[in-house]
Parts: structure tokens; C-alpha cells; sequence
């Protein structure tokens, strides 16, 4: 068994820390980061953590797509990205002190041609029957998100064990090829369903019609609110425990990275989401992803309720 990253839209994200933000002049930073970035990339760097090993699949182009693969290979994570002309693109977060607000500036990414579309593809079909493959993030330009069903179909008939996390609502023509797991946020599944959510209730009855429909697990994020994890004949709840928000945008990818290492583990699907919750909270805690240094403790502010279907 072996598991696999794909993050078709690759990033690196420019972390900034400012007192304030003023138009038509210079603003002076407090702090910065640069970090090698994209969805599924931050599933491996989790996964790594834990001792889960990955292979990053995926675009990469420029010098900006050669410094994300160097940072992958000097964290022991194996790589085999198609490389693309132009340059990966750079993402810029800003949080501003003053206000307490932050800015999320993301760019599109490269061009990609039908004959890199296809190389992935064929990299797909070699996988092997058990194997996990993690699907993330955006898609760059010249690719539909109507690759997330090819890439299903394949899956599905070479018994590849599925993980989607994509905004997209072609995810919703996926189910007939029963991902292993779905990963999405309110906002996303209030889009999917075209719906306002207002409650746990609500956002349980929806993702139950994920799972209804052919996800066979549904992991999904609720910001501060916590998350819920669905299964054919159990729900998971959780809440999200307390402390200062200073960047949200890898909270959900630690979610997933740390879900999955507890799973391949296996680890109890309680223990599992709570840690999962604690671990994507401490990611919103600070400026880059967690070292898992304060994790426990986070736990413990967490409470995992279980009721069956």
C-alpha cells in the first residue's frame, strides 16, 4: 500500500504580519514567511509528521515550482511532479493587527497543456489497488474541474482508495464512484447544494447526502465550530477548541493530513477526529503548520460526541 498526494495547482504562500494597512503608501511589515505551499502539499508535510510516508504528485513549473519540490525532498518526501512552463504560482496572506482581519490574495497558476493532462492521468493509472490517493486544492489554467471525475473513474476501477478536498461542485458528480473520503467545509457544501445552512443539524442532514449518494466518508470542517465526521451508519461531532486565529489557510489540510496518518494507523475514528481538530487548530494558531508541540493540550478542550445512524 502506498500514498499519494496530488495538489494540481502548487503554491508557495507569502505569510505577512502588519500593524496596519493603509492604501497609497508603504506599509511596513512586522514579520514574514515563506513556505512551499498547495493542499496536498500539506497533506504530505503532515502526514510526514506523524511517520506516514507520501509521494507528491502534480504541476510544477519555474523556479518557484523547483524551490517547493527542494523543501519536499529536504523533509524526505518523494516527489513526481510533470514540469510545466512558466512559474508555480505565489500566494500572499496578509494579517493585519490593528483590524484583527486577514487577506487572502491567490493567484491562478500555471497554463497547463492536454498532453501534461494526460501524463497525469496515465500517472494515475499506474497506481495500484489499495494504494490512498489525496486529491486537493484549485485548479490551474487550462484544466476543467471535470478532471476530479476522470481521476474518479480510474480510481474506482483500479480500487484506489480516493480523497477529495476541492471546492469544485463537479465533487457531486464523483459519488457515483465512491470516493473513500470527501473533505469539505460549510460554505463549500452549502454551494455544492446550492443552500443556507444554520445549524449542526443541518450541515449533518447534507453531509449524510454525500454519503447516501456514494462518499463513503465525509470529513467535514466547520472553522470554529469544529467538524463532523460521517460514515455510513455513524456521525462524529466535535468542537474546535479556544485561542488566538493568526492564519486559517492550512487548517483544513492539517485536518486531512493528520485524519488520514491516524487512520492508515489505526487509530479509533474519535480519537482520530479529535486529534485532527486539535492539530488543525494549532495550524490556525500560528503562522505556519503545526510541530504538533501543543496538540495534546488542545485536546483537551475537545469533545467528541457519537451517535449512530
Amino acid at each position: 500500500m502506498a500514498v499519494y498526494t496530488c495538489t494540481l495547482n502548487l503554491a508557495i504562500d507569502l505569510f505577512i504580519e502588519t500593524d496596519e494597512m493603509k492604501p497609497f503608501q508603504v506599509n511596513r511589515t512586522k514579520d514574514d514567511d515563506i513556505q512551499a505551499n498547495g493542499k496536498g502539499v500539506n497533506v504530505s508535510l503532515i502526514m510526514k509528521k506523524l511517520g506516514i510516508d507520501s509521494t507528491a504528485l502534480g504541476f510544477k513549473a519555474g523556479f518557484t515550482g523547483n524551490y517547493i519540490e527542494d523543501y519536499l525532498h529536504q523533509q524526505a518526501i518523494q516527489t513526481d511532479f510533470i514540469p510545466v512552463p512558466g512559474f508555480t504560482r505565489i500566494n500572499v496572506f496578509t494579517h493585519v493587527n490593528r483590524d484583527n482581519k486577514e487577506y487572502k490574495l491567490v493567484n491562478k497558476g500555471s497554463e497547463i497543456s492536454k498532453k501534461q493532462i494526460n501524463l497525469l492521468l496515465d500517472q494515475i493509472r499506474h497506481l495500484q489497488a489499495g494504494d490512498y490517493l489525496c486529491v486537493s486544492g484549485s485548479m490551474p489554467q487550462g484544466v476543467s474541474p471535470k478532471i476530479l471525475i476522470a481521476i474518479s473513474r480510474i480510481c474506482f476501477e483500479k480500487q484506489v482508495n480516493l480523497i477529495i478536498d476541492s471546492s469544485y461542485s463537479e465533487v457531486l458528480e464523483c459519488l457515483p464512484y465512491q470516493p473513500f473520503l470527501l473533505k469539505p467545509n460549510e460554505e463549500e457544501l452549502q454551494a455544492w447544494y446550492q443552500t443556507e445552512i444554520n445549524d449542526r443539524k443541518g450541515y449533518i442532514d447534507y453531509a449524510k447526502r454525500l454519503v447516501a449518494s456514494g462518499a463513503q466518508n465525509v470529513l467535514l470542517s466547520l472553522g470554529g465550530e469544529g467538524g463532523l465526521l460521517l460514515t455510513k451508519d455513524t456521525v462524529y461531532s466535535g468542537n474546535s477548541p479556544k485561542g488566538k486565529v493568526v492564519n486559517t489557510a492550512c487548517a483544513g489540510d492539517t485536518l486531512l493530513g493528520t485524519f488520514l496518518a491516524g487512520y492508515l494507523t489505526g487509530e479509533p475514528l474519535d480519537v482520530n477526529l479529535k486529534k485532527g481538530l486539535a492539530a488543525g487548530s494549532s495550524t490556525a494558531f500560528r503562522k505556519g503548520l503545526t510541530d504538533f508541540s501543543d496538540v495534546a493540550e488542545l485536546e483537551e478542550q475537545i469533545e467528541i460526541k457519537r451517535r449512530s445512524e
